[in-house]
């Protein structure tokens, strides 16, 4: 059921949740407050991504590129970084139901080769892996809040091995 009633220029919105259980509630107000969230985040920035992966893909392959300009130790944290991007990739494509690993080489492959960092994976199947085209996006502030989290988590586990000197990175 939804009601709109004379709106013009309303400060407050109601809306109103049934469900057939406490749990079925529970989720639907959390994927409102998310919807909400991603809405405020395009309002106060409106750049935004390519998902499907392709973010991710276009930094791993950068990061592939640029890993072996880096000398020592270093050299394989990084490339572990863009090790743990492809995971990312991976896990959003068998969750979709496809092959992970053949679908991650096969768009990384075309990103490379056609030079199109819009390239994803196609969880809808619907026969088109341009993220530009199916207008599958996310926002850029959200990505990249994404990525900050994960390497600061990476960079908290390494610290606590002593893989790396915590002077070195702050």
């Amino acid at each position: 059921m939804i009601v709109l009633e004379d709106c013009a220029k309303s400060k407050a919105v109601t809306i109103f949740v049934r469900g057939g259980n406490q749990m079925i509630l529970e989720e639907a107000k959390r994927s409102i407050h998310d919807a909400l969230c991603i809405v405020r985040n395009l309002v106060v920035d409106n750049r935004i991504v390519y998902g499907g992966g392709a973010a991710e893909i276009a930094c791993s392959n950068y990061v592939a590129e640029k890993m072996h300009e880096i000398p020592g130790v270093e050299q394989h944290a990084v490339g572990a970084f863009g090790e743990a991007l492809d995971s990312v990739v991976m896990a959003l494509a068998e969750n979709s139901g496809l092959n992970p690993i053949e679908s991650l080489g096969e768009i990384k492959a075309r990103q490379a080769n056609e030079k199109n960092v819009h390239l994803g994976i196609d969880c809808m199947g619907l026969g088109e892996s341009d993220m530009k085209k199916q207008n599958v996006f996310e926002s850029l502030q959200s990505k990249q809040k994404q990525l900050q989290h994960a390497t600061q988590m990476c960079r908290m586990i390494l610290k606590i091995d002593d893989v790396i000197q915590p002077s070195q990175y702050e």
